[in-house]
C-alpha cells in the first residue's frame, strides 16, 4: 500500500475503546464502470487476497484484515435464476443467452459495491488506496449518469456505548449536518433519494436542548419516536438492533436492518471519478465530528449557536448556518 495513502486519513484523538481495543470503522464504496469479473480480480490483487464466489454477483475475498465482500448491489439481479423449474419452459430454455443480456443492463445501472470488514482506524489508509486505484482502473461515481446515486457510507465504532458518549455524538452531528452536507458536495442524483434525509426537526430541538441526559431506554424512544426509518443520513437502526432488539421492534419491522455496535453514516456520495474527490476527504470530515463530541466546551459553545440559529431573527435571514459553521471551526482550528 502507498505509504501516503495512511497519510492522508487524519486520526481521531480517542483511538481506543473503553476495552482497550482499537476503535474499528465499517466502510461501504457503491460506484459503477468496471465489469463484474474484472473487479474482483483487481481487488483480490490490490489487497493481496484470495477471492471465492459465494452465490452469483457475490465474491468474498479474504485478507489479513479480514473478509472484503465484492457484490452487485440488488439482491433481484444477485437472486435470479433461469433454471427455476417454476419458470415456463420457453423462458428457461433461454438460459445464459438471457442472462448474458441481462447481466451486461444490470453491470451499467445496478451498482458494484465494496463491503469492507471493520478496520481498525489506523488502518483506514488501505481504503483511501483501494479508492485510488479503482479510480485509475475507470470506476465511476454518481456524477456519471443521472440515476446513479452511488454512496460511500462509515460504519463506525464509538469509544464506548454509554448513553452519554452517544449523545454527544448525535448533537455533533446535528450541528454539523448542514456542513457536512455542504462539504460533501451531494450529487444531484443523492439528492432526490429519500435514504440520507436529516433528523427530523422536533427530534433535532430535544436533544439540542442544553440539559438533555436520557438514559439508554429514553434516548432510543427519543429517537424511534420522530425517526422511524432507516432513511436518515445518519442512522442509528443499526445500534439500536444491538442495544435493545426488543424496544426497536416497538416502533420499526424492517428484516433490512443489520445489528451492529456501530453508527451508520449515510450522507456522504461517492464520486470516485472527480479527482478532487478521495475518501480521505470524507473520512476527515468525520474527524471533525469525532474531535468536536469530545471536546465538551467547544460543543457546548457550538450547540449554544446552533440552538440560536434556529430562532427567527434579522441575523438568522441574513447569515447561513453552514457558513457559520465553518467560520466557527476554522477559528477553532478544526479544519
Amino acid at each position: 500500500m502507498d505509504s501516503g495513502s495512511a497519510a492522508n486519513c487524519r486520526m481521531p484523538d480517542i483511538m481506543m475503546k473503553s476495552d482497550g481495543e482499537e476503535r474499528r470503522v465499517g466502510v461501504e464504496i457503491e460506484f459503477s464502470g468496471i465489469g463484474y469479473e474484472p473487479l474482483v480480480e483487481l481487488v483480490a490483487s490490490l489487497l493481496g487476497g484470495r477471492h471465492h464466489r459465494k452465490s452469483r454477483y457475490v465474491d468474498e475475498i479474504e485478507t489479513q484484515d479480514g473478509s472484503y465482500l465484492v457484490e452487485l448491489d440488488s439482491d433481484p439481479i444477485k437472486d435470479l435464476d433461469l433454471q427455476d423449474e417454476r419458470l415456463p419452459e420457453s423462458l428457461r430454455e433461454l438460459g445464459g443467452h438471457a442472462m448474458d443480456v441481462i447481466d451486461a443492463a444490470a453491470e451499467k445501472i445496478v451498482p458494484m459495491e465494496i463491503v469492507c470488514p471493520p478496520l481498525a482506524l489506523s488502518k483506514l489508509g488501505t481504503v483511501e488506496h483501494l479508492c485510488n486505484e479503482l479510480a485509475k482502473a475507470g470506476a465511476l461515481g454518481s456524477r456519471e449518469a443521472i440515476y446513479y446515486a452511488f454512496g460511500l457510507q462509515l460504519n463506525p465504532e464509538l469509544p464506548d456505548l454509554e448513553p452519554a458518549t452517544l449523545v454527544r455524538y448525535l448533537q455533533a452531528f446535528a450541528v454539523l449536518y448542514e456542513w457536512l452536507k455542504r462539504r460533501h458536495q451531494l450529487d444531484i442524483s443523492r439528492k432526490f433519494t429519500t435514504y440520507i434525509e436529516p433528523w427530523n426537526g422536533r427530534y433535532t430541538d430535544r436533544l439540542i436542548e442544553p440539559d438533555y441526559a436520557p438514559d439508554m431506554d429514553g434516548l432510543m424512544r427519543d429517537y424511534l419516536l420522530f425517526n422511524p426509518t432507516r432513511n436518515r443520513a445518519l442512522d442509528l437502526l443499526p445500534l439500536f438492533a444491538h442495544l435493545n432488539p426488543q424496544l426497536l421492534a416497538e416502533y420499526v419491522d424492517d428484516p433490512r436492518i443489520k445489528s451492529r455496535p456501530t453508527l451508520h453514516y449515510r450522507l456522504p456520495d461517492c464520486d470516485i471519478d472527480n479527482r478532487q474527490w478521495h475518501f480521505s476527504t470524507v473520512w476527515n470530515d468525520w474527524v471533525v465530528l469525532e474531535q468536536l463530541a469530545n471536546h465538551a466546551d467547544d460543543l457546548k459553545e457550538l450547540r449554544d449557536q446552533f440552538r440560536a440559529s434556529r430562532r427567527i431573527s434579522f441575523h438568522n435571514l441574513t447569515h447561513s448556518w453552514p457558513t457559520t459553521c465553518e467560520e466557527w471551526l476554522r477559528e477553532k482550528g478544526y479544519v
